[in-house]
């Protein structure tokens, strides 16, 4: 059973990192063709692609968060990291990570493969 669970703090100051942790079980995260997805939910709005990293490790980072994302992973751990800089209110939302079969995209997680439960970050002084 493939499971994904995202990890990290619930509360971050503006302008500091927020850094989120993908766990991954049941499936190694260099699985062909798997790409490894981090998605936030915004309150009221729907779902925003924040960017994936590949099986092979190509990373993609939506233009619309600037440079202020990266991705890594740990394949050891087979981990997937979110690093997001200069955090601002606007980037408090529910944050999932989801696995898809390509890299396409999808405004529902029903589409993605597996998806975790999310985890609430709240961007706050």
């Amino acid at each position: 059973q493939v499971q994904l669970r995202e990890s990290g703090p619930g509360l971050v100051k503006p302008s500091q990192t927020l850094s989120l942790t993908c766990t991954v079980s049941g499936v190694s995260i260099t699985t062909n063709n798997y790409y490894w997805n981090w998605i936030r939910q915004p309150p009221g709005k729907g779902l925003e692609r924040i960017g994936y990293m590949s099986y092979s490790g190509i990373t993609y980072e939506d233009p619309s968060f600037g440079s202020r994302t990266s991705f890594s992973r740990d394949t050891s751990k087979n981990q997937i990291t979110l690093q997001m800089n200069s955090v601002t209110p606007e980037d408090t939302a529910v944050y999932y990570c989801a696995g898809a079969m390509g890299s396409g995209w999808s405004s529902s997680l029903r589409d993605f493969l597996y998806a975790g439960q999310g985890t609430q970050v709240t961007v706050s002084s």
